[in-house]
Protein backbone atom coordinates (compact mmCIF):
# COMPACT_ATOMS: atom_id res chain seq x y z
CA UNK A 1 0.00 0.00 0.00
CA UNK A 2 1.42 3.40 -0.88
CA UNK A 3 2.33 6.17 1.89
CA UNK A 4 -0.80 8.25 0.48
CA UNK A 5 -3.32 5.39 0.59
CA UNK A 6 -2.20 4.66 4.38
CA UNK A 7 -2.91 8.12 5.14
CA UNK A 8 -5.93 8.73 3.34
CA UNK A 9 -7.37 5.37 5.20
CA UNK A 10 -5.96 6.53 8.58
CA UNK A 11 -7.66 9.94 7.95
CA UNK A 12 -11.10 8.08 7.13
CA UNK A 13 -11.00 5.78 10.08
CA UNK A 14 -9.90 8.69 12.35
CA UNK A 15 -12.14 9.09 15.73
CA UNK A 16 -14.10 11.88 14.62
CA UNK A 17 -15.52 14.72 18.24
CA UNK A 18 -18.21 16.99 17.73
CA UNK A 19 -17.73 19.72 20.02
CA UNK A 20 -18.36 23.18 21.13
CA UNK A 21 -15.56 25.73 20.35
CA UNK A 22 -14.71 29.43 21.76
CA UNK A 23 -12.37 31.82 19.72
CA UNK A 24 -11.31 34.45 22.47
CA UNK A 25 -9.85 37.77 21.79
CA UNK A 26 -6.86 38.16 24.14
CA UNK A 27 -7.14 42.29 23.91
CA UNK A 28 -10.52 42.76 23.85
CA UNK A 29 -12.12 40.15 26.29
CA UNK A 30 -14.30 38.80 23.70
CA UNK A 31 -15.54 35.18 23.52
CA UNK A 32 -17.54 33.76 20.10
CA UNK A 33 -19.06 30.46 20.41
CA UNK A 34 -19.49 27.77 17.96
CA UNK A 35 -20.35 24.22 17.22
CA UNK A 36 -18.93 21.75 15.00
CA UNK A 37 -19.13 18.23 14.30
CA UNK A 38 -15.29 18.16 13.50
CA UNK A 39 -13.41 19.83 15.99
CA UNK A 40 -9.96 18.95 15.11
CA UNK A 41 -10.73 20.63 11.65
CA UNK A 42 -12.51 23.42 12.84
CA UNK A 43 -10.04 26.20 13.70
CA UNK A 44 -8.42 26.02 10.38
CA UNK A 45 -11.77 27.10 8.55
CA UNK A 46 -12.23 29.72 11.31
CA UNK A 47 -8.51 30.99 10.55
CA UNK A 48 -8.90 30.83 6.97
CA UNK A 49 -12.31 32.74 6.60
CA UNK A 50 -11.16 35.33 8.64
CA UNK A 51 -7.72 35.70 6.87
CA UNK A 52 -9.81 35.55 3.90
CA UNK A 53 -11.62 38.96 5.44
CA UNK A 54 -14.51 36.67 4.47
CA UNK A 55 -15.88 35.42 8.26
CA UNK A 56 -19.95 35.75 8.23
CA UNK A 57 -19.73 37.29 11.68
CA UNK A 58 -18.86 40.63 11.12
CA UNK A 59 -18.07 41.25 15.38
CA UNK A 60 -15.55 38.38 14.95
CA UNK A 61 -14.23 39.56 11.57
CA UNK A 62 -14.18 43.55 12.79
CA UNK A 63 -11.83 42.28 16.03
CA UNK A 64 -9.60 40.06 13.83
CA UNK A 65 -8.83 42.98 11.55
CA UNK A 66 -8.41 45.20 14.61
CA UNK A 67 -6.14 43.73 16.67
CA UNK A 68 -4.62 40.67 14.52
CA UNK A 69 -4.18 36.80 14.39
CA UNK A 70 -1.48 36.86 17.68
CA UNK A 71 -4.19 38.54 19.60
CA UNK A 72 -6.82 35.36 19.10
CA UNK A 73 -7.21 31.89 20.46
CA UNK A 74 -9.15 29.21 19.74
CA UNK A 75 -10.57 26.67 22.87
CA UNK A 76 -11.93 23.79 22.50
CA UNK A 77 -14.80 23.78 25.38
CA UNK A 78 -16.92 20.52 25.27
CA UNK A 79 -16.76 17.33 23.49
CA UNK A 80 -20.16 15.89 22.57
CA UNK A 81 -21.19 12.04 22.64
CA UNK A 82 -22.76 11.72 19.52
CA UNK A 83 -22.70 7.62 19.25
CA UNK A 84 -26.23 6.31 18.36
CA UNK A 85 -26.86 9.96 17.51
CA UNK A 86 -28.43 10.58 13.99
CA UNK A 87 -27.12 13.39 11.97
CA UNK A 88 -30.40 15.51 13.34
CA UNK A 89 -30.25 14.72 16.69
CA UNK A 90 -26.20 15.73 17.06
CA UNK A 91 -27.19 18.95 15.13
CA UNK A 92 -29.86 19.14 17.80
CA UNK A 93 -27.50 18.28 20.98
CA UNK A 94 -24.66 20.71 19.30
CA UNK A 95 -27.52 23.72 19.14
CA UNK A 96 -28.55 22.93 22.60
CA UNK A 97 -24.61 22.97 24.42
CA UNK A 98 -23.44 25.88 21.85
CA UNK A 99 -26.78 28.07 23.36
CA UNK A 100 -25.58 26.87 26.95
CA UNK A 101 -22.09 28.06 26.80
CA UNK A 102 -23.05 31.76 24.85
CA UNK A 103 -25.14 31.74 27.83
CA UNK A 104 -22.42 30.40 30.67
CA UNK A 105 -19.80 32.80 29.00
CA UNK A 106 -22.05 35.88 27.71
CA UNK A 107 -21.03 35.20 24.76
CA UNK A 108 -21.22 35.94 21.01
CA UNK A 109 -22.32 33.07 18.56
CA UNK A 110 -20.56 31.22 15.71
CA UNK A 111 -22.26 29.54 12.78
Amino acid sequence: MSERKALLRAYKERKVEAGIYAVRCVATGEVWIGATPDLSTRQNGVWFSLRRDSHREPTLQAAWNAHGPDAFAFEPVETIDAEGLDRFGRAARLKDRRDHWIETLNAKGLN
